[in-house]
């Protein structure tokens, strides 16, 4: 009997993949909502048969393959939520839910792991171990639904785990890897400024609150550029600034907010300090009063490197040297941060842009859109990953 080769596996389960991500894409949930979207994944991943299938939190989905046979544990990832932004692609599959999108690929993450689960259930007696399929909700709103998921104890046990993005700016038919520090701690700030409010045609008799946060505004730009390391990387970014009602009245108050991304601990530690300690100046000065307050976000996604390594030396087996790249590091957040502080494991992505189809268009972008083979190229990946570390995987062409 012939082995059936990895590309024909997957070639075989492609069209179905395909309508699972469309079918998501109709059908898009926000964070904390994915509750339709858990139930699809729950009675698909059913469906395979041999799975113990749970609900570690209301709106996520954990199926386990357990082979019966010693081996090592090894998770793979998927989150399923959608963000607030209403579509406008000219897809005939579009959201069907006013002002909701799958404007960042979850949809296809979600359909690539579902395909994954589907064929390795079908090759268990090829696998030793255990295999976990963590479908996670609430990726894009803090708290996030991953650091919830560990709690539940899904990663109890696990060995090392892999996630993956389907990427906007990285063509498709590639698919990149980097070790060590890859996406930046997202942290969010708040200041209000309280100065004394009053006539617009007096302002003598106000503490205008205006002027004192656009000075704080500007001012906040000297950490990155005369405060950090110019070596280290940062980013802090004032998103908002709210003050006053009307054309002819000074207000009270205004209202910052921001965000700092930075991988390195001390300095993710450092920065409010700094930041507060201009504020404080700046207010003082102008006999106004301050608030600050600063959220932690997500931890910086640090990928092992032997776990990167290993994946990355099977990408280039099944697909070839020219078709992996690596990446550089990016200020963008992901919760899969909390999955890797339990397990050494490794974050891809895959290439979802296609310049010549128009396929062009940033992550949350009304317009978003991958090219479709990304979710083949992925689907391939995840399965030989796991027979190389759980087995003898199929042959590779």
């Amino acid at each position: 009997m012939t082995t059936p080769t990895l590309a024909s596996v997957a070639d075989a389960l492609r069209d179905q993949v395909v309508a699972w991500r469309r079918h998501l894409h109709r059908h898009p949930e926000l964070s904390f909502q994915e509750h339709e979207t858990a139930r699809f994944v729950e009675e698909t991943v059913r469906s395979f048969g041999g799975l113990e299938v749970s609900r570690p939190t209301a709106t996520s989905v954990l199926a386990r393959l357990i082979t019966g046979r010693p081996g090592p544990t090894l998770a793979f990832r998927a989150d399923m939520d959608a963000l607030p932004i209403h579509e406008e692609t000219s897809h005939d599959f579009g959201s069907t839910t006013p002002g909701v999108m799958h404007a960042c690929g979850h949809d296809g993450h979600t359909a690539v792991i579902l395909g994954v689960a589907r064929i390795l259930t079908e090759q268990r007696d090829q696998l030793n171990g255990e295999l976990r399929f963590i479908f996670q909700h609430a990726e894009e709103v803090l708290p996030g639904g991953a650091q919830a998921m560990v709690d539940a104890g899904v990663m109890d046990g696990v060995d090392l785990i892999v996630g993956q993005h389907v990427w906007a700016t990285l063509e498709h038919g590639q698919v990149g890897f980097r070790a060590g520090a890859l996406m930046a701690a997202p942290d969010t700030f708040f200041v209000t400024v309280r100065g004394r409010g009053g006539h617009a045609a007096k302002p003598n008799e106000t503490i205008d609150p205006i002027p004192v946060a656009a000075q704080i505004v500007m001012a906040l730009q000297t950490i990155v550029s005369r405060v950090v390391d110019p070596i280290e990387p940062a980013v802090l970014s004032v998103t908002q600034f709210h003050a006053g009602t009307t054309h002819n009245v000074i207000p009270e108050e205004a209202k910052l907010v921001g965000t700092v991304r930075t991988f390195d601990k001390a300095l993710r530690a450092r920065i409010p300090k700094d930041m507060e300690r201009i504020i404080k100046g700046i207010t003082e000065a102008h006999g106004a009063e301050y608030e600050f307050a600063w959220q932690d976000g997500y931890r910086p996604v640090i990928n092992d490197a032997s776990v990167t390594g290993r994946v990355e030396a099977v990408a280039r087996k099944i697909f070839g040297d020219e078709r992996v790249v690596t990446l550089q590091p990016n200020m963008g957040g992901e919760d899969f941060s909390a999955f890797l502080e339990k397990a050494p494991g490794t974050f891809f992505y895959t290439g979802g842009g296609n310049v010549a189809r128009g396929i062009v268009h940033p992550h949350h972008h009304p317009k978003f859109d991958i090219d479709e083979s990304s979710l083949d190229l992925s689907l391939r990946l995840f399965v030989a990953v796991a027979h190389d570390v759980l087995g003898s995987a199929p042959a590779a062409r």
